[in-house]
């Protein structure tokens, strides 16, 4: 084993994000043979990890649970930000601990599986820029996962130099949600990032999520102060570029908070968002409680609360498609990932 890198193995558990939360997971009689570490980064059957001491790219297998490989949740596979409790000796991950939250979403071509993106977030940054790729239905998206696992969403506005409808921008972001804190950045510019850095301290965890080319490894490079992470052009006639970041990862900031950077990911489809959906949409859901009938399609039943709204101009028409389209999909997908749950247990119990 290579020797500890003194960039990350001297930091301390708390300087890696390690609360009490973590700490009452592992019991007194296991710290003798089993230390905790955090998953910094994500490959192929490997996971690079750091803790008191150590920093090491381990095998991301954990041991089979009883019933044996099939009977492994979805979920139960390291990603980035994770904490895992691994053997001192041989550096062996024995299991992962409850996550305070999971970023995950339906597999790009195979609505079966589900694909982890990031755990034990503290702040996560929306990142979007002032151009073609600036869209409505994708940043609603981006909230309703953001407030399904209770973590603080912040718009970040990127490429503001190269508009002249910055105030348009600002405006529709402000209006996607009561609250919702929206900064405006350049991302090459350090003084411009600045702002950002307050979210970012000590043990802080911030994920950033967007589609490729609106400059997140831009902002990335100029949070840390280096240019290390590869950026690529955008294409004029549509704003998009190309991916960048391939793995996921966690970066360490100066003010001693960890940056995890994804993949762009233009094709977000949502599941399990219930409690997400509510709170973006939280004005139809309160219209919805008014409606006479449990399962009303605001089409032609009596004593409809949402018809009456969009008379009386209340409620956006292009907003309530949007949570008709959001809410249809959740409920496609969610049905589909509780059938695949369902055969694998009665796998399980056949073996």
């Amino acid at each position: 084993m290579e020797a500890p890198s003194p960039q990350l193995a001297d930091h301390t558990l708390a300087d890696l994000g390690w609360t009490p939360f973590f700490s009452q997971q592992v019991a007194s009689e296991e710290e003798r043979d089993y230390q905790p570490v955090r998953v910094m980064a994500v490959h192929r059957g490997m996971v690079a990890v750091a803790g008191e001491g150590l920093e090491s790219l381990i095998s991301s297998r954990l041991p089979n649970p009883r019933g044996g490989p099939d009977a492994r949740g979805e979920e139960d596979r390291p990603t980035v930000g994770d904490w895992l409790l691994i053997e001192r000796e041989n550096l062996e991950a024995v299991r992962i601990l409850d996550r305070a939250n999971l970023f995950k979403r339906p597999a790009p071509g195979d609505d079966r599986r589900v694909q982890l993106i990031a755990a034990n977030v503290d702040t996560l940054f929306i990142v979007t820029s002032c151009n073609q790729d600036f869209s409505v239905p994708r940043l609603e998206r981006y909230l309703v996962l953001a407030r399904e696992v209770g973590v603080t969403p912040v718009i970040v506005l990127t490429k503001i130099d190269l508009t002249d409808t910055l105030e348009k921008f600002h405006e529709t972001a402000l209006a996607l949600q009561p609250g919702l804190e929206v900064e405006l950045v350049n991302a090459r510019d350090p003084a411009s990032v600045a702002k950002l850095t307050a979210r970012c301290g000590r043990g802080e965890t911030v994920a950033l999520l967007g589609s490729s080319g609106v400059g997140k490894s831009t902002l990335v490079n100029t949070l840390r102060g280096s240019d290390s992470i590869a950026t690529q052009a955008v294409r004029e006639n549509d704003g998009k570029g190309r991916h960048t970041t391939t793995v996921r990862e966690m970066h360490r900031l100066e003010g001693g908070g960890w940056l995890m950077d994804t993949p762009g990911m233009r094709e977000f489809k949502i599941s399990d968002a219930d409690t997400g959906l509510a709170e973006v949409f939280d004005d139809i859901a309160a219209l919805v409680l008014q409606c006479r009938f449990t399962n009303c399609t605001h089409e032609a039943e009596p004593s409809c609360a949402i018809r009456p709204a969009i008379a009386r101009g209340d409620l956006d028409t292009a907003r309530l498609e949007r949570w008709r389209k959001l809410t249809a999909e959740d409920i496609i997908n969610t049905g589909t990932l509780a059938e695949r749950r369902t055969r694998a247990r009665k796998s399980g119990k056949r073996k």
